[in-house]
């Protein structure tokens, strides 16, 4: 069924090396992808379901998603399986208290139950709502793809199904960087709120085979979660370029800084980024476009007040990509504040817009921006002066941008296309495949 034929296996041949190296294979696979929140306004979660289950479409595989709410926005040819929550945390309603009509089964009377306890429980009960559906489907599918649930729930699934995991990064560093910066009552919420993470450690010792999206992701991956090394393979994620390019005619506005953040969390680092420009601001003009929510109280909105800033800075949330194309376009340097990235989109579709890029060197960046010089900058995490210094070379060097920018598209589109990601994602389901 998966074009080995008799006394063959995918690892003896060169026909078969060939599967491995593009990612096709002689027959289309049949793909369940799991991801339990899909929207891609939500995170860098929702942009790899949506262009990872097209581009592999585009090799000839049947994907089919199964995503609880937000719900994903998905191309054609792509099928889709909603798996509806209480969908307790919706943007107008969060923490909501459902009416008791709203309540099916056991697994929304334990989502509610772990809410009220200050858990966050979405991964735990996608995987079980996902395990039934897939219980009574096995025979469709030749191979599950976990988009970082890691829940209980998939451990059904695998002894049904043969099942890959992709870690865009270890939560437990999420965890870490925010205990850092929480008070005393507020770390011991936060304990309560990641308690999942000890679940997707457990899951993802048990799952034969995982996607990092960096060596730093697999490194932290094993590291974190206790992992054999040889069950963790580097795929790097994509950039849809022909949407991320540069617009014909666009004149950058003289001083923009653009930055994109999905959450205003400590581990984005757009605190530092807010004192940078306050530095900025002391010599030249300069203004900040935030592609994201800023949050009530937060130390962000603190620290933009503190520094007087609030007539530079500007968040857009909710945007359409076209619209973030306009504004990278919009912008003389793109920068990438944060302390840990598992890859970076938002690096790879600044570069794809042949937009310079100032980025910290935490986790992966290094990776994605290359050599320090090339297509961008790096600085230290946190350091915010060293940042100022690095934005303010390139606000006063339009040579320098020109040549960064080019350079940077360059690296995207030998290194980073959804296509490349497809093909290298599909050779590892063949793999898992032939353990089976």
């Amino acid at each position: 069924m998966f074009g080995v034929g008799p006394g063959e296996s995918a690892a003896s041949g060169g026909r078969n090396q060939a599967w491995l190296d593009t990612g096709l294979v002689a027959a289309p696979l049949r793909i369940a992808l799991l991801t339990y929140r899909g929207n891609p306004h939500s995170g860098g979660q929702g942009v790899y379901v949506r262009y990872l289950s097209r581009a592999l479409v585009e090799l000839n595989h049947e994907v089919e998603v199964f995503s609880g709410q937000p719900y994903p926005e998905l191309d054609d040819g792509v099928s889709f399986t909603p798996v509806p929550s209480l969908d307790l945390y919706r943007p107008d309603d969060p923490f909501r208290r459902p009416r008791r009509h709203e309540f099916r089964d056991w697994i929304d009377a334990l989502e509610f139950a772990f809410m009220c306890s200050g858990a966050f429980p979405e991964p735990l009960t996608f995987s079980l709502r996902v395990a039934r559906l897939l219980r009574a489907r096995a025979r469709e599918f030749d191979v599950v793809h976990d988009n970082q649930c890691l829940g209980y729930g998939l451990l059904d699934v695998a002894r049904r199904i043969p099942l890959i995991g992709t870690i865009h990064h270890p939560i437990a560093i999420d965890r870490r960087l925010d205990l850092a910066h929480a008070s005393l009552l507020r770390g011991l919420s936060l304990r309560r709120w990641y308690s999942f993470t000890k679940m997707q450690g457990r899951v993802a010792r048990r799952i034969p085979k995982l996607i990092a999206a960096s060596g730093s992701g697999r490194r932290d991956a094993i590291e974190e979660l206790g992992l054999q090394e040889d069950r963790v393979d580097v795929v790097e994620n994509g950039v849809d370029v022909d949407l991320f390019t540069p617009l014909d005619g666009a004149e950058p506005v003289p001083g923009r800084i653009i930055t994109t953040t999905s959450a205003d969390v400590p581990i984005k680092g757009l605190v530092y980024l807010i004192e940078a420009l306050a530095k900025l601001r002391t010599e030249r003009d300069a203004e900040l476009v935030v592609v994201g929510k800023l949050r009530s109280g937060g130390a962000v909105q603190r620290a933009i007040a503190r520094f007087g800033l609030g007539p530079h800075v500007r968040f857009e949330t909710g945007i359409e990509s076209l619209r973030l194309v306009e504004l990278y376009s919009q912008a003389e340097v793109a920068v990438i504040p944060s302390l840990y990235e598992g890859f970076s989109l938002p690096a790879a579709e600044a570069m794809a817009c042949e937009v310079p890029v100032v980025a910290t060197t935490g986790g992966a960046l290094p990776e994605v921006i290359g050599t320090d010089g090339a297509a961008g900058l790096l600085v230290a995490p946190k350091d915010a002066g060293a940042m100022a210094s690095a934005i303010g070379k390139l606000l006063d060097d339009p040579d320098l941008r020109a040549r960064m920018g080019a350079a940077g598209r360059q690296r995207v589109l030998e290194r980073f296309t959804w296509t490349r990601t497809a093909a290298a994602t599909a050779a590892r389901y063949l793999e898992v495949l032939e353990t089976c």
